[in-house]
Order: structure tokens, then sequence, then C-alpha cells
């Protein structure tokens, strides 16, 4: 590499250097090229150096660092021309090469976004309304190369398109982007950077400041579902209606119950074919494929018998791959024949009223109407919602309910597609306990004051009938009873403790007979027979810790007991002192 300054003669013949600096340097094809470089030596040489590494990765087949890449892209567009045209800058993956434009619809050496979308399986609509966003965001920035964006560029955008159009006389004539039409923008252009850097077209995301809304707190178009009276009326109305852009009455209110019943969008109701029912059988079904699904996979869903007896009767003369509904492609003429079918089931109804009173009371009220009082409109996809509020108001499992509708979360179900109906709740608050009704008494347990009477499962008390042990007491003279019946349950209870407090007295005696053992050969047998003296006390206490009283019971003597008539035997110290002599360990001889 080589950095000098070209020199030239003026009008009077003298040499001059020019103010650019140039670089000289030799090729990945090891042909010496001249760069035009800055006015200033150093960054001239800074240049050089950055261009001989983007000759030793063209050389050495690999990839830019993050360094190289971000140099490339903020280098002078002439200076990039001139890099791609000798072949230093691989023009598929160096996004500054290509507009954003190419980068979107792709060029024949190098596909763009839209073929990678297509390629994923995603269906025209979908890579349409994606691409068009992105189009839209990008010519609302007025960016034409990748370096041209920013997120600070592309939010401000975003915020002034949800502002509302207003005309001179203050009324709205467009309604700005809703939360919901703003997060689709920033998916659609953060999809865009993510497939940029997975491509290696640019070194970092730029999309990664992009924000979305809270959906919550600013919904444009929400809406209701409609009652059971109302889908009735529908009903009823569209099957004696005129024809309506091509389809007949009989058509359209079959169309309307199938989407009510099986809650399928309009997009998924236009894919039915024929052969999409099975309506022989004892379960009726209606299949949709997984290419006109929206979570792209096939789904089957069931049909009430009355349903599938009017479908047979319906496409019995079509053929098997003929369009089950001939509805509108538009979406605008489906929603003229919607907003008909609607109206004119609201006239039926107020016409139904056989009074003045009554007519002027429905014609208050959002019977059948597009748009309510509270603003929630009934649209053709209000049938899907209304799928969802019939099916919580009859009582089917949510997850029964979020099958029937297809959706990922339960959430969702519950809480955008689950309607209150009105009435509903008033009946769940009627459904409360009655609290005016008076308290259940019980008998009070015995508290030893003022003659309670005690319940039968009371601690320390034998149980009525036969004479079983109680449970065990938590107090010492638990045990005591009161009358003739009382002392002989109690002896009863005596007898069986000292059944059970054998065991605890064996492993009590075989803890301490070491004790006793020292205590032996230190003082004598004095000591070991004022042990067995105690004896009696420790029996009393394993009584107590088994919940009985170590007090035998009234009208019985000592003897009657078979714990106070167990004798301890202790062995002569000559026999313990064998013992420990047999015991102690034996030296090796060295």
């Amino acid at each position: 590499m080589r950095v000098f300054q070209s020199t030239y003669k003026d009008r009077n013949g003298r040499t001059r250097k020019t103010k650019t600096w140039y670089v000289e340097f030799t090729d990945h094809r090891e042909t010496r090229r001249r760069a035009s470089g800055l006015s200033d030596k150093r960054q001239t040489e800074a240049l050089g150096r950055n261009i001989e590494k983007l000759v030793n990765v063209k050389v050495s087949g690999d990839m830019p660092d993050q360094s190289l890449t971000r140099w490339i892209e903020a280098m002078p567009p002439k200076l990039r021309a001139y890099l791609g045209r000798i072949g230093l800058l691989d023009a598929g993956r160096v996004a500054a090469l290509h507009t954003l434009a190419e980068h979107l619809e792709g060029t024949p050496d190098a596909p763009g976004w839209r073929q990678y979308l297509t390629a994923k399986g995603n269906t025209a609509k979908h890579v349409d309304l994606f691409c068009g966003r992105v189009r839209r965001a990008f010519a609302g920035c007025k960016a034409v190369y990748w370096s041209d964006l920013s997120a600070t560029k592309l939010m401000s955008w975003l915020d002034h398109q949800r502002a509302d159009t207003v005309d001179e006389q203050g009324r709205t004539v467009k309604r700005g982007l809703g939360a919901y039409a703003f997060n689709g923008y920033v998916t659609a252009l953060n999809g865009f950077g993510r497939w940029m850097v997975r491509e290696g077209r640019v070194s970092e995301n730029l999309m990664v400041g992009l924000r979305k809304l809270n959906p919550r707190t600013d919904q444009r178009h929400q809406r209701r579902a409609l009652t059971v009276d109302e889908l009735r009326w529908l009903l009823e109305t569209t099957r004696r209606g005129p024809e309506r852009k091509g389809m007949s009455g009989i058509e359209r209110a079959l169309l309307y119950r199938v989407a009510v019943e099986t809650g399928l969008r309009a997009s998924e109701l236009r894919s039915l074919t024929r052969a999409s029912f099975k309506l022989d059988g004892e379960h009726p079904t209606v299949t949709v494929e997984a290419a006109y699904s929206k979570h792209r996979r096939e789904d089957v869903l069931p049909l009430r018998a009355d349903t599938a007896a009017d479908l047979r009767d319906f496409l019995a003369v079509k053929m098997a791959g003929a369009a089950a509904f001939a509805m509108p492609r538009d979406k605008h003429m489906a929603m003229v024949m919607w907003k008909a079918d609607l109206a004119s089931a609201r006239q039926a109804w107020l016409a139904d009223a056989v009074t003045a009173q009554e007519r002027e009371k429905r014609e208050a009220s959002s019977f059948l109407s597009y748009q309510d009082a509270a603003g929630y409109y009934a649209d053709f996809h209000a049938l899907r919602h209304t799928t969802g509020s019939l099916l919580a108001a009859s009582g089917a499992h949510p997850k029964v309910a979020q099958s029937v509708m297809r959706h990922s979360s339960i959430e969702l179900t519950m809480s955008r597609y689950s309607h209150v109906f009105a009435g509903q709740e008033a009946d769940a608050v009627a459904a409360l306990p009655n609290l005016d009704a008076p308290p259940v008494r019980q008998s009070a347990k015995a508290t030893g004051t003022d003659n309670a009477k005690a319940l039968q499962d009371a601690p320390g008390r034998p149980r009525a009938g036969k004479c079983r042990k109680g449970r065990p007491s938590t107090r010492q003279n638990a045990g005591r009873a009161s009358g003739g019946a009382g002392a002989s349950c109690a002896a009863q209870a005596m007898a069986d403790a000292g059944k059970e407090a054998d065991s605890v007295l064996a492993v009590r005696l075989a803890h301490q007979s070491r004790q006793r053992q020292t205590a032996a050969d230190k003082h004598g047998q004095n000591h070991v027979q004022a042990d067995n003296e105690r004896t009696r006390t420790n029996i009393g206490e394993s009584q107590h810790s088994c919940g009985f009283s170590a007090q035998p019971a009234e009208g019985f003597e000592p003897a009657t007991s078979a714990l106070q008539s167990w004798t301890l035997r202790v062995p002569s110290p000559r026999k313990i002192k064998e013992i420990r002599q047999s015991q102690r360990p034996r030296c090796r001889n060295r």
C-alpha cells in the first residue's frame, strides 16, 4: 500500500500537488489499483489499511468482521461503487450496494425478503401485507439505502401516522393508526431487520429500538357478540330476503349459521368446497385445509345434526370441487351484503312491535344495530365472537372452547372472544348463598364448666359402647373417670397402657444400663438398689408419655397394675467386671 499526492501543472506550467491523497494497493487478483482518498494524510492511511483488510478477507474467503462491515456501510457511495466494481465487495452480501427496495423485492442475482416470506409457506395476502407495510415505512422516512434508516426516524413516522385526518370543518375524515395496526408495522419492520442480519447483509439490526404499544389502551374497532334472539331474527329475515351480491337468501342464511356454529373466519368459509363436508354418519364434520387455516394446519370441526341436514339438501346439486358458498371475494362487497341483511332484520323486528310505545322503545335499543351505543361493532367477524360467547354461556369447559375456536392461547378465547350477555351477571349474583338464613348451631365441646355436654370423641374420654381406649390425653389427670363405669373403663385403659409402655421402658432402660453399670463399679450395690426404688417413677412417666395418668384408677390396689409388679434385675459387680474385660481390645505383639 502506498499513500501519495498526485501532481499536475497549472496554467503557468508549474508543477503542483493535489489536495486529495490517493491510495495505491494490490487487489485480490494481484492487480495494482488506485483509489481516491481524503484531504488528510492520516485518514487516507487508515482508509488504505481497511482496504488491505478487505483484500485479505476476499483472498481467504472469510466474511468481514463487525468493525469492517460497519466501515463498508459508512464509506462514501463513490468509493463503495468502485470497490464493488473491481470485485472486492460482494453485491449479494453487502447492503450498501443495493437500495432498500432491491433488498425488499429482490433482484435477479440476489432474492429479497418477499421471496423469503413466500418460501416459508406464507400466503400471498400475508406477504403483500408485510411487504407493503415495510415499503410505506421506508417511503415515509425517505430512506433509500440502509444507512438512511434509524429507529428514531421510523418511530417518529409511525407516531405521526396515528394522528387523525381532519377537514376544514373539524370533522374526522380518516382515522389514524390504532395500536394493533401500529404493532403490525413494528412486527413487519423487525422481521425485515432480522432477515438482513441473518443473511449477512448488515452487521446489526436497526429495528431493535422499535417498541410496541399496549393495544388495550387504544382499541379502535371492538366487536360484540349477537344474542340468540338477534341470530334468530337475522336468519329468519335473511332466509326470506332477496338475492344480494350473487347469493340467494337461503344460501346467506346457511352461511351465517355455519359461521356461528363453527367459528370459521371469512377466508376459511370462502375456501370450503363440497368435498369439505362429511355429512353422512352420526358425527357430521367440516374440514378446513391447512393452506387456508390461519395456523397452517388441517382443522376438523363438528356440525349440528339439523345444520348437517340443511347442508345436505343445499349441496346435493354441487360438484365435489365446487365452492360451497359463493361469497364475494372483495371484503368491501361482503361487508355491504352483511350490513344490508342486518338492517333488514332490524326493520322486521321494529315492524313486529304491536303498539307505538313498544316501537319507540325498540328504536331506542341497539338490537341488531351495526354499532351499539357503547361503540361496539357487529360485523361479519362478530359471528366468531358470538361462537365463543355462546360456548362460554353453555357451560362448556374452557379447553373445549379453545379447541373449537382453534386458538393458541386460552387467554385469547376467554378475554377477547367471550362476552357477557345481558342478564348473566344478575343471574350469577342471584345464585349466591342467602345470608339472611340463621347460622347452623352445633353442640359445644366440653370445657369443664357450666355442665357442658362432652362430645364422644373428646380427648381422654372412652367412646360410647364398649370400653375402648380414647384419644391420648394432653393433661396429666385426664385418665381419671368418675363413677363405677368410669372406673372399670379406666382399669382397662391402664392394662392396655402397660402393654404399650413395655417397649418404651425397654428402650429407656437399655439406654441407662451403661450408666448403672458404671455406678455399680464406683459406689457399689447400694446405688443400684436406689435406681430400683426409682423405677416406679420411671414407669409413671412412661405411662404419662403414652397419654395416661401415672396414678392408678380409684378402687384398685397397686398390685392389680401390671406395670407395678415389674422388678429390675441388675448383674453383680463381678459379672460386670468380666464383661468389661471381655470387651477390652487386645494388643498385638510387636
